[in-house]
């Protein structure tokens, strides 16, 4: 990168982002598959729901969604594999034919087909994961990463915004069905919008050290490019606990605003909505901070801002929970941006698949764990002493990621 653009890139590296062409057309490709999966997701237990009358079963969509997400480093092999332009084209075709299939669905009886689907979607989204880290580590200058990542977030916490609520409207009137349409078309147009990339990969080149060991050798591969460097280590189990935070944090939301603030569950809309912006605002604001200070001094930040906004999160007042909400939409998304951001400028590009799986598994099966384990808790331990207690925790995690790296010692 020549002296002048890198000026530039201290200077604007959002501008810098969007006058690449490669980037603009990716970050496009995120808007239209985000509005699409953001739509489906909570349209699918709505449908769910209409057709059974059960809640049970309406929430096992999002667990069948999230199955494949420990197998990450597994699946991520597959984006190591082969060319991830092309798979990543695949991958959006083959999840819109896979979509279509559910204009079968009319009744209880077919839900079969409806949690088939929900499994495979998910199984689609940890390679599309995988790959779209591993194809962004070559496709953008690397000094942009920060900034780019940071606009990914932004793009998919907008769609969060808007798109749920389109889709549960849509499945209300019409039908789970044409949100299903509407989720595939939306696939149809990433994939065409990726076929303009204008990207020459090289072919896939196999880890020497892996020769005849198979895919379980690949996957061994993934995992030590994160564990054999403790920065990253570090990033990534930081981002696991903290997300794991988030989840049970999440599992006493009901009963804040039910018996904390004195309102209706319908009050949830109002804090997401507030949580939203304050990730946004991240997502505009990364790459500029990345570039004033150090991962782990960055991800710290945030994690200590998230971990003070759940503690004080308990208290029974409307604008703090707001300013709370705001605030736990910032600081949540450093960690994870910062964490992507190393494995994608560090890794090896023939290993930046499966340790972006890999990242991803630590990070978002906690939090899994974590919501199947939440809702057991709420009825034995109040709202003011659990929601204290998870903040202090998911700070105890920021110092120890910050004084890791101050000893030099990269680890938690």
């Amino acid at each position: 990168m020549t002296e002048d653009k890198t000026g530039a890139v201290r200077r604007g590296g959002r501008r810098a982002v969007l006058r690449d062409r490669n980037a603009r057309l990716y970050l496009g490709a995120v808007l239209v598959s985000g509005f699409g999966t953001s739509a489906f997701w909570l349209a699918a237990g709505v449908w769910v729901k209409t057709l059974t009358g059960s809640d049970g079963l309406a929430a096992l969509t999002f667990l069948a969604m999230w199955l494949a997400t420990p197998f990450g480093p597994l699946l991520g092999t597959i984006a190591d594999r082969v060319r991830r332009k092309p798979l990543l084209i695949g991958v959006n075709l083959g999840l819109a034919v896979l979509l279509l299939s559910l204009l079968a669905v009319d009744s209880a009886n077919d839900l079969w087909i409806l949690f088939a689907v929900l499994v495979a979607y998910g199984v689609g989204g940890v390679v599309q994961d995988a790959a779209e880290a591993a194809l962004i580590a070559v496709a953008v200058d690397r000094a942009l990463l920060a900034d780019f990542n940071g606009l990914r977030m932004a793009a998919n916490e907008g769609m969060k915004l808007v798109a749920p609520l389109a889709g549960a409207a849509l499945c209300v009137r019409f039908g789970g069905q044409w949100v299903a349409v509407l989720d595939a078309v939306s696939f149809l147009l990433a994939a065409w919008i990726l076929t303009r990339l204008p990207v020459t990969e090289k072919a896939p080149v196999r880890d020497p050290g892996t020769d005849g060991g198979g895919r379980w050798a690949e996957t061994a591969a993934g995992v030590r490019a994160l564990w054999d460097r403790p920065h990253l280590r570090a990033l990534t189990l930081a981002a696991g606990a903290v997300m794991a935070g988030a989840g049970l944090g999440s599992s006493f939301l009901y009963a804040l605003v039910d018996d904390g603030l004195n309102h209706s569950p319908a009050f949830l809309g109002v804090l997401y909505t507030a949580q939203g912006i304050g990730s946004i605002a991240a997502g505009l604001l990364a790459g500029t901070l990345m570039r004033r200070c150090p991962p782990h001094t960055y991800a710290a930040a945030g994690i200590t801002l998230f971990g003070t906004a759940v503690a004080l999160r308990a208290l029974p007042y409307d604008a703090t929970a707001l300013a709370c909400s705001v605030v736990i939409g910032a600081g949540l998304p450093c960690v994870i941006i910062a964490a992507l951001t190393a494995v994608q400028q560090d890794v090896p590009t023939e290993l930046v698949g499966r340790a972006a799986a890999g990242a991803n598994a630590l990070l978002y099966a906690p939090n899994a764990l974590a919501l199947a384990i939440g809702p057991a808790l709420v009825p034995v331990v109040d709202h003011r002493l659990a929601l204290p207690l998870i903040g202090a925790a998911v700070v105890a995690v920021g110092a120890a990621l910050a004084t890791a790296r101050a000893g030099r010692g990269g680890s938690l």
